[in-house]
């Protein structure tokens, strides 16, 4: 997890960039092809993350009819996924720790393909789950994410609604290995990070990955000091997770899956059939918008800035859920049943638009920008573990509350979203272009 949060706060090898940095001009010096490739590999875990977060919408019909589950035993299968990715958020830093940042991803992509392949030929409840909890497990080594990561997730999301509305739900697991075989193969041709080197006080090794990195005509003798500096101050700074303002703080903003957005993105299928409108082209269309507003957020995160973004991505989530909400009350009521379904596909496709604009991954930003190095590591994974189990709280429990009322759903997605609106407008400081200093005088001075 350390070496997560490290990689969060210092773009490097194998590090998913956070904010624009990582759509550089290609006259940029330090943007070297090595460079390009190994973000390219990195981000492949992303994408295998979106197909397991795709997957269980269209899968679902077909794995509670041939393995005989109930609406009790899917949420399980559906809500497991993040039980795993708490395990994973655990585990993998010790495992970057001991063996690298790229020996960890080699193995998460095993364990993955292995889940997958467990799922794929199950024969009952149990094998389906400790399959979908494996691949949770290797979501873990990579939840620190930025808006880059984002759009991955959102592809990858697409091309499991899609490839999940022409094949069987077998078929859909062997599919999904094909990111982690990709990674796995592309991994052989990126060197360690060498943030890990430098902590492993490897400097031949460091120096050497890092001029490959940046290029044999950069001068990386600067950046090179940063990243020992770095390194050493976290060898002899003290955890104060626990007295920190902003640990409350990131926890709140972290917590934006009880605003829905997990158990939407799991059971998109269900929600569509609620509303009498196609399960296969509803969340297809729900994940293909959301790639070029991704792509937007990316573009526009240090122009207009992370609070801006993410009170506009809140606003507009809160309005859609909204419209849902209301859709759900006029289907109730045998009311206008033809604009109920425009209502709910308007909201739903306004939501998933809503929340890639930033609430997706700009709240990972904010944390990286925030925590000081002395409670990076901690602070991090409480931020991490509290942001699993609030989805898994709405991962397991979204079907039963849309058995008890789809209305009631909605409005309480809403509200929540509201409070998150409040949230950000009354205690998120605006992070761009500013100093960790700057920052948390301003959070002082709040």
């Amino acid at each position: 997890m350390e070496e997560g949060l490290e990689a969060a706060a210092s773009p490097l090898l194998l590090a998913e960039t956070s904010s624009s940095e990582s759509f550089k001009s290609a006259s940029d010096p330090s943007l070297t092809p090595l460079l390009v490739f190994s973000s390219f590999v990195s981000l492949w875990g992303s994408f295998s993350y979106g197909c397991a977060v795709g997957y269980s919408s269209p899968a679902e019909s077909g794995i509670m009819e041939d393995l005989g589950l109930s609406v009790a035993a899917y949420s399980v299968f559906g809500s497991i996924l993040t039980i795993g990715g708490m395990v994973g958020a655990i585990l993998s830093g010790k495992m970057t720790d001991l063996i690298g940042r790229r020996g960890t991803m080699w193995i998460c992509q095993v364990v993955c393909m292995a889940g997958w392949l467990a799922i794929a030929f199950a024969k009952n409840a149990w094998c389906v789950d400790i399959g979908r909890f494996v691949v949770g497990a290797r979501r873990g080594d990579s939840y620190l994410c930025g808006a880059s990561s984002q759009l991955l997730v959102c592809c990858g999301s697409a091309v499991a609604f899609l490839a999940g509305s022409v094949v069987s739900w077998r078929a859909l697991s062997l599919i999904a290995t094909i990111p982690n075989i990709v990674q796995f193969v592309g991994l052989f041709f990126v060197p360690e990070s060498p943030r890990w080197l430098a902590k492993r006080g490897r400097e031949k090794e460091f120096e050497a990955t890092l001029q490959r990195l940046r290029g044999v005509k950069s001068d990386i003798s600067e950046e090179a000091d940063d990243i020992r500096d770095a390194v050493e101050t976290s060898k002899h700074t003290s955890d104060e997770a626990g007295n920190s303002r902003v640990v409350p703080e990131e926890i709140c903003l972290c917590n934006y899956s009880l605003g829905g957005n997990s158990a939407v993105a799991h059971y998109l299928g269900a929600i569509f059939a609620k509303v009498n409108f196609s399960t296969s082209i509803g969340p297809v269309v729900f994940s293909l918008l959301q790639i070029p507003v991704s792509i937007v957020t990316i573009v526009l995160m240090d122009f207009f800035g992370r609070r801006t973004l993410l009170m506009a991505s809140a606003t507009t989530s809160c309005l859609s859920l909204l419209l849902v909400g209301l859709s759900f009350c006029l289907q109730e009521i045998q009311y206008l049943k033809e604009l109920s379904t425009i209502l709910a596909v308007v909201g739903l496709m306004g939501y998933g638009c809503g929340f890639a604009l930033g609430m997706s991954g700009i709240p990972w930003v904010i944390m990286a920008e925030i925590f000081p190095v002395n409670i990076k590591a901690s602070a991090g994974s409480l931020v991490v573990l509290n942001s699993w189990a609030s989805a898994w709280v709405m991962t397991y429990a979204f079907n039963f509350m849309l058995e008890w009322s789809p209305a009631g759903t909605f409005f309480i997605f809403c509200g929540m979203c509201a409070f998150t609106i409040l949230f950000i407008w009354k205690l998120v400081p605006e992070t761009k272009g500013r100093t960790l200093e700057e920052i948390q005088s301003t959070m002082t001075s709040s």
